[in-house]
This record gives structure tokens, sequence and C-alpha cells, in this order.
């Protein structure tokens, strides 16, 4: 028995038992003085030591962990915890992001009313520091029903003296004086490029040193060409040290010398490591380091990958990746699987590893060594309508798709898994486009899933839908006819197309339940639909056979509807329980017979 003012913090700390039996409270020793200062407590639980010890920048959710649960915004309270004496300072309530703690530990900054906020631990004076800047630091791009979310901060100069942040294109030093504004990077939003992602060559490093080069990966929105950049903060302006590539890199630099690692990898191109060595904007020296997939030159494989641009029909600009099966010919129209779930043409030189799996994405080589394309359109979304907003990207994306002459209008599959199969589900009952499809763990009502468990975490799943991918306004009390109108079970009378739904029973993302009537809705109308379950998994599959058992039925279902071959006798009749066993070897032996790129 479990008696709780709040079930769901009852939830979570059943998830969260282990963890908290194990936990235990920071505090500091001095020798010196003999001396023992708690830093954390029941309140203020977590927090991370700043410069020399002096202070911890600790948080407080505990007021707002129920509302937080129902709306997704994660609030905390903001402390700084003097680390001699234990005295607690509040630098603010109800703070919306993540804080930060200069090198020198006389500044905390944290976002707050669309602004860096910069809290100077001495006066106690607060000072929004981008309030005056000619860019804004919100993040416009997000379509997530969230209050003006922050782009991305990259970190504190060495000097305490600015910050480092990212409108989502440029990289800006911004002075903690709110005064001083430069941009590092100059032609990020004009030409579309994504300076995104800073690349530490120092581990222990204690603030970005303005006097020394800084590394960057950068990313061309449009292209996807990808490179190594090198920014001065004395001269702004980055200079792409690799030049623009066809490649996506995971570089790495020795601390004391002028040599890279990296992982380079193209859709056809398996990501082995290198050592690198630049000069004048080029390589100009590279060893290949290791080879870790020799058969590959023996395998079936794609020749590679293209982009697909395309309108959805809300007017949003959007691409999208279309992999190009094994023995691609010019002029030739093949089979195509449609994989779904947010933005995803940013992969386009993704190499996608052989392997069995629940996951769409993670089978793309399996399938593209059999002789399909596949094609991962964007998909952007519209506030109370997830469902709908699919619709209106994927629909125009495989038009588009069509329309390069790669991909056969007559033979398009669809699969989604968790997120993608919600909008898998959800889009069968909006067109009949595609000839088969295959939703994962698919949410198909959005009104009973709203105030489910997330049982993996012990969360309510009413935060998912407010502020994550839901992208609703509120409830479903106060929202209904938008939860209706994108549930895929409100219109499973129009479902034409044939579906395979899988769903397992210990799923604890999204409730079996979901599943489950949804089939039985189908199966009631005398659709074409399918229930796959494996016994005792999770949101995936987790277990060897099952991933490659699901694997090969998949290949089977895509053969059968795709290429128009006979339909195994499982797909045709089902197989009786008696005879699972005797069935499931049969399996297995073809799958052994089978030669692809797994």
């Amino acid at each position: 028995l479990w008696h709780h003012k709040d079930p769901r913090l009852q939830s979570m700390q059943l998830v969260q038992e282990q963890a908290d039996k194990g936990f235990s409270f920071l505090a500091i020793y001095t020798p010196a003085t003999n001396a023992l200062v708690q830093l954390t407590d029941e309140r203020v639980r977590t927090g991370a030591l700043g410069a020399r010890d002096a202070w911890l920048l600790g948080s407080d959710n505990s007021a707002y962990e129920r509302q937080s649960s129902v709306d997704g915004i994660q609030r905390r309270d903001i402390w700084l915890v003097n680390a001699r004496t234990g005295e607690k300072t509040l630098v603010r309530k109800e703070a919306r992001a993540q804080a930060q703690l200069s090198p020198d530990g006389r500044t905390v900054v944290y976002w707050d009313d669309g602004h860096w906020q910069a809290y100077d631990v001495a006066s106690k004076v607060t000072t929004a520091i981008t309030k005056n800047a000619p860019v804004t630091f919100v993040d416009t791009e997000d379509d997530h029903n969230v209050d003006r979310p922050p782009t991305q901060f990259l970190g504190f100069s060495r000097d305490s003296r600015f910050v480092l942040l990212q409108d989502n294109y440029d990289v800006w030093r911004v002075g903690l004086t709110g005064t001083s504004f430069t941009n590092l990077t100059v032609n990020g939003r004009a030409q579309r490029i994504r300076y995104a992602r800073r690349l530490v060559t120092d581990a222990r490093e204690r603030g970005i040193d303005l006097a020394k080069p800084i590394f960057m990966a950068a990313l061309q929105a449009r292209t996807k060409k990808e490179a190594i950049v090198r920014i001065d903060a004395a001269k702004p302006g980055a200079v792409a040290l690799t030049g623009w590539r066809d490649a996506r890199h995971a570089p790495m630099k020795a601390k004391n010398a002028d040599v890279w690692v990296a992982s380079i990898q193209t859709a056809a191109r398996f990501p082995d490591y290198w050592r690198v060595t630049f000069a004048g904007g080029a390589i100009a020296d590279s060893v290949q380091l290791s080879d870790a997939n020799p058969r590959m030159n023996g395998v079936a494989w794609s020749p590679g990958a293209r982009l697909v641009d395309y309108v959805t029909d809300k007017g949003d600009s959007l691409q999208g990746v279309l992999v190009l099966p094994a023995g691609y010919q010019e002029g030739k129209a093949y089979p195509t699987l449609t994989f779904i779930y947010e933005l995803q043409s940013d992969n386009l030189h993704s190499f996608s590893s052989p392997t069995f799996s629940s996951s769409p994405n993670a089978l793309i080589g399996a399938h593209t060594s059999r002789g399909y394309a596949v094609f991962l359109p964007d998909i952007v979304y519209k506030i109370n309508d997830p469902g709908m907003s699919a619709v209106w990207s994927v629909i125009p994306a495989v038009k588009a798709a069509i329309r390069t002459g790669v991909v056969d209008s007559a033979n398009v599959g669809l699969h989604g898994h968790s997120w993608g199969g919600y909008q898998t589900s959800f889009l069968v009952t909006q067109t009949n486009l595609f000839k088969s499809a295959v939703a994962g763990a698919p949410l198909t009502d959005m009104i009973s899933m709203y105030s489910s468990v997330y049982w993996n975490t012990g969360s309510a799943n009413q935060g998912i839908f407010q502020s994550s991918q839901g992208r609703f306004k509120g409830n479903f009390l106060e929202h209904r006819d938008a939860y209706e109108r994108n549930s895929p079970n409100r219109f499973a009378d129009r479902v034409q197309t044939p579906l395979i739904i899988l769903h397992n029973d210990k799923d604890g993302a999204v409730d079996f339940n979901q599943g489950i009537t949804y089939y039985n809705t189908l199966r009631q109308m005398n659709k074409d639909v399918i229930l796959l379950e494996y016994v005792g998994e999770n949101h995936g599959l987790a277990q060897l056979k099952n991933r490659k058992d699901y694997s090969q039925r998949l290949m089977e279902y895509w053969d059968t509807y795709l290429k128009g071959q006979a339909a195994p006798e499982w797909l045709k009749n089902g197989i009786p329980r008696l005879k699972t066993e005797e069935h499931l070897r049969e399996q297995k032996k073809k799958l052994e017979g089978k030669k692809i790129a797994m």
C-alpha cells in the first residue's frame, strides 16, 4: 500500500527508488580549519562547484514538480551556496533554463524573459545582457509550445568578461555589461551556415581562451556540406579548415599539436577514423587509422543519397534525404520506403550501419541493399495540430521525391516508430498515397494518452503533450477539438492502407493499450491490419532474437506489398499459437539464408 497526495510523485519515486537510496549530499572539508560544511540539502539537492571551490551553484525544483509534470516546463530556483560557510543566496526564483557560473565565480548567467541575464554575485544586481543586442537569442525556429526558448549557450570566456552565444547560425561574443556584441563568425545567418558545435580541445579548460583559436563543426543548412572551422576572436570571420565537404565529421584535436583525428562518413562511406592535418583551408595530409568494416566492398550497397526540396501545404520550405538503392540506374524508378519522425535532412551524410532493429532508420542499409530507395522527409509543426502537420509536410515531400524519377509512385511504403509511429497511424487515415505502412509503438488516442503515465520515468504524459512533441496549447478539456482531430482512432474508418502495428506489452513509453485499441477498432471494421507483440519487450526491441525476427518480417512484408512477391504464410493466414515455435525456427532459417547487409 502506498499513499501520497500526488500520485505522479509516487510513480517517479518508484522509478527513482534505487537512486534515492544511494543519494548523498555534497559537503566540503577544509583540513586547515578541520571544518566540514554541508552544501546541498533536502531542497537544494543538486549543484556544481565553481572555480577554486568558492561557490556552489545549486538548484531547487521542489516547489514546481507538480506543475512541471503537467505542462513539461522545467522550473527551478537558482541558489548560490558559499562553500566555506554554507550560506545560501537566492539568485532567481522559477528560472526556466540551466544557469551557468563564470570561471571566476563572480557572475551567474541564466535565461529569463527572452534574454540572457547576468547576476553579479557581489552587488546582487542582474543585467539583461542581450536586451540591446542586434539579433535575438530566442530560438525562433523551435516549433514546440514553449515561451521564447533560448538558443545555444556556448560558454564563458576564460577571463569571465564575455559569454559566447549562438543565434542558431552565428556565434556572438557578448559582454557581461550588456553593451558589447561582436559577431565572431560574420556570415552564418546570411549564408545559412550553422556554427553549432564547439570542439573542445582541452577537457580541463576553465572558460574559452579568446586569445587562442576556437574550433567548431559547421553545417551549411541547405546543402548539408560540413566543415571544421577556426575562429579567431581578434579577427571575426570563420576559416573552413577542411573546405566544405559532402561528409560528416566527428573530429578531435591533439592538445599540443595541430593534428586531428576524425571519423569521416557519408551515406555510402563507413565512418572510419583518419589522422588529418590542415593547411591553407584544405586537408594537407590524411592517414587512415581504422578499417572497421572490411567486408563492405562485397555487399550490395547504396551509392549515396540526394536532397529533395519541397514546400509544405502551409508554405514551409523543407528538405528530405533520398537514399538510393544498391545498383541504382538513372531513369529507373524503385520501390521506396518513407521513414518519418521530425527533422531528418541533416542526416544526408550519415552512414547507416548494418544492424537488426525496431528503429526504421537503423534498417536503411538493409533495405537499400535489397533494391529499395529510402526517403527521410523533414516535418515541421503547427501548434495544436501535430498529426495534421505530418500530413501537410509528408505528402508534399513524397510527391516531390516521386518527381525525381527515383521513386515508383505505385509502390511507396511508410514506416515510423514511437512519435513516428503516431504520425504513421494518423497519415493512413488521411491519405491513400502509401501502398502499405508500419506503425511502431504508436500513440493513437491523444485524449486517453494525455493523462497516462510514462512508466519508464514515472512522470505523467501531460508535459509531453503541452511543451514537447505534442505541441498542444493545453489539456484536452481546453482544446478537445484539437486533440480529437489529431487522434488516429477518430478516423479509423478511413484507413485503406494495409498496416502493421508493432506494440509490446511492457512498453513504458507509449502504453500498450494505445496499439491494442487501434488494432481492435481497425479489425472490427475488417481493415487489413496485423498486430505484432513481443512479450516482455519495452518501447523498442532489446533481445537480438526479437530484432532479427522483426527485421525479417518487415522484409517479407515490404516485398509482398511493394515488390509483388508471394505473401508468406504468417502474413497471409496467420500462425496458430501451437505452431509458433516451429514457425519461428523456419523464420530463422530463412533469415540465415539471405545475403543482406546486416
